[in-house]
């Protein structure tokens, strides 16, 4: 691990990186906005796309909360369509959460939309080497999150 040490350009490049990331989420959300889904219901759901089905008990487990509370996150997101239970077919006393084809389609279009986005804003603002540069960053902040 490389040393950490109190450069403050460091600690200026960490700030700055924090808010412009943040304010980058911020437009994203604005372009295509998970209704009124809580910050749990988008997790939940991240979760079961990108794992596949579950029960509730392992959601419960992965996402560090109590049974209880993820049963009635996934009962209001079972009532919006954008999550479907079924029997455990290896074990009836269990039930499988995942998600519908509704959620899929709402969530690619949500994802085309903050992509359409970006990439007019890419276009609109950033000459051919400034985009360069922004493709020069990335596996630089690649690295970051792998940190």
């Amino acid at each position: 691990m490389p040393r950490v040490s109190d450069d403050p350009d460091a600690f200026r490049l960490a700030d700055e990186l924090r808010a412009t990331v943040g304010a980058l989420n911020r437009r994203f959300r604005e372009q295509a906005s998970a209704r009124d889904l809580t910050t749990a219901q988008k997790s939940v759901l991240l979760r079961l796309e990108r794992d596949g089905p579950a029960t509730t008990t392992a959601l419960a487990r992965a996402e560090a909360m109590r049974p209880q509370s993820m049963g009635a996150i996934l009962a209001s997101l079972e009532a919006e369509g954008y999550v479907a239970a079924a029997p455990d077919p290896t074990d009836g006393r269990r039930t499988i959460l995942s998600v519908t084809a509704r959620w899929t389609e709402w969530a690619q279009s949500a994802r085309a939309a903050r992509r359409d986005w970006l990439f007019r804003a890419i276009q609109a603002e950033l000459n051919p080497e400034d985009q360069k540069t922004v493709a020069a960053a990335i596996p630089l902040l690649r690295r970051l999150i792998a940190f």
